[in-house]
């Protein structure tokens, strides 16, 4: 997955003239950041150097997190076609970024973010967008500023960076705020499957509908050390592989998610979980299913245009199957 031609462009006029051994330094100090989950009080956008660092390091495979995302929330639910979108600890503007490419009926978008150096940054990237996008500070931690409710509220990246406590409420806040459906995103981890797990039994106590990656509303079937998540193939520019130090041209992205609406998902097709495994003739597959329960499922040849389906699902996918 790439970056919209209008992201990337503002993003390399935006580093344009910076130092690479400057931006290799703050892209590993951030990348660390990211690693560790530190909670140390401090942002980990809390300056423009660290927001240069985002946009060339951070900022496409959060994109791509977020956009697959809004790709599952969307099969889900196909007539969904939110007008305001409300996108909490907004960063300079990624979530947003990603909802414009999912939804053309995108007219108006608030930003909330506490960094002032990411609300500006985010000001400069977006300057050339016709939807109507105001910017607002706000700390979550704190709780947030008075906000009317929007179709579609967002937040990425965020509950990583404060604790259990601040996130029930933080969680509690969002869905009072949504009118219709809400998304959040977090890091592929075991801590941020814990979280996500979390944010999914409060919301079905509120009464949300569960869209994705979810097929049922029952406990969760995996057990630890296994865990949800996914995974998206990212892009690298060459700025990327420069503040990175790196040869590759693309990297994995792994990340989890959860889409929850006011309103049901029409079907609750069965979730991939893992890769499938090829072999002659067949495929297995490792299923969350709509029964509540998850499991791996061999479909061969013989099973005809099940096989033919199975062939082409990936990783993350929703796929009707029996067994």
């Amino acid at each position: 997955m790439e970056l919209p031609a209008a992201l990337r462009i503002a993003v390399d006029r935006m580093l344009d003239g910076v130092k690479l051994a400057d931006l290799q330094r703050d892209a590993a100090r951030l990348s660390e950041r990211y690693r560790a989950e530190t909670r140390d009080g401090r942002l980990h956008m809390d300056d423009a150097a660290a927001v240069r660092a985002y946009l060339a390091t951070r900022l496409p495979a959060t994109y791509a997190a977020v956009r697959a995302s809004l790709s599952a929330l969307t099969g889900a639910r196909p007539d969904f076609a939110p007008a305001t979108q409300l996108d909490i600890g907004a960063g300079p503007g990624t979530a947003v970024w990603a909802a414009e490419d999912a939804f053309s009926s995108l007219t108006s978008v608030t930003l909330i973010e506490t960094s002032a150096a990411a609300r500006d940054i985010g000001r400069t990237l977006g300057a050339g967008s016709a939807i109507a996008a105001t910017w607002r500070d706000g700390d979550i931690a704190r709780g947030l500023p008075d906000l009317a409710p929007a179709d579609l509220v967002t937040m990425a990246y965020v509950l990583d960076e404060v604790s259990p406590e601040v996130a029930h409420r933080i969680v509690a806040a969002l869905w009072a705020l949504t009118g219709d459906t809400l998304l959040i995103v977090e890091p592929g981890t075991p801590a941020g499957w814990q979280r996500i797990l979390a944010a999914r039994a409060a919301l079905i106590a509120a009464g949300a509908h569960i869209l994705a990656p979810c097929p049922h509303a029952a406990p969760c079937p995996l057990a630890a050390p296994d865990w949800c998540h996914f995974a998206r193939r990212v892009a690298r520019s060459r700025i990327h592989r420069l503040a990175k130090g790196a040869e590759v041209p693309w990297e994995d992205e792994k990340y989890l998610f959860l889409a929850v609406s006011r309103f049901p998902a029409a079907a609750h097709p069965a979730r991939v979980l893992a890769p499938p495994r090829d072999g002659k003739n067949r495929v297995t597959l490792k299923l969350c299913r709509a029964d509540g329960t998850a499991a791996e499922v061999l479909v061969t040849k013989r099973d005809g245009e099940a096989y033919k389906a199975t062939r082409r699902a990936a990783w993350g996918d929703a796929l009707e199957i029996a067994g």
